[in-house]
């Protein structure tokens, strides 16, 4: 089993930046997918990018070349920085961990303004 919690969220001007960071309650080294999806009203989640445990990285199409996921062993987190947001990119954000089943945070609220 594995709680985790995410941070970093907020509002930042279309342009600008944010960095999530998302913290897992045991060692994430034996957790082979982790990646984070997010979610707009009345949408389904969508995944916007995951990162294995020999840090092979996946991104949705829509953020590719503007976010990069990252994760860090030694300190059991998975980080999403996100550059360049666009207003299409306010949702919530969930930070997930493939580990037999799916393990989700709590969300984070991420607003872009025009």
């Amino acid at each position: 089993q594995v709680q985790l919690v995410e941070s970093g969220g907020g509002l930042v001007q279309a342009g600008g930046s944010l960095r999530l960071s998302c913290a897992a309650s045991r060692r994430i080294f034996s957790i082979n997918v982790m990646g984070w999806y997010r979610q707009t009203p009345g949408h389904q989640r969508e995944l916007v990018a995951s990162i294995t445990y020999d840090s092979r990285t996946n991104y949705a199409d829509s953020v590719k070349g503007r976010f990069t996921i990252s994760r860090d062993n030694a300190k059991n987190t998975v980080d999403l920085q996100m550059n360049s947001l666009k207003p299409e990119d306010t949702a919530v954000y969930y930070c997930y961990a493939e580990f037999g089943i799916f393990y989700w945070g709590q969300g984070t609220q991420v607003t872009v303004s025009s």
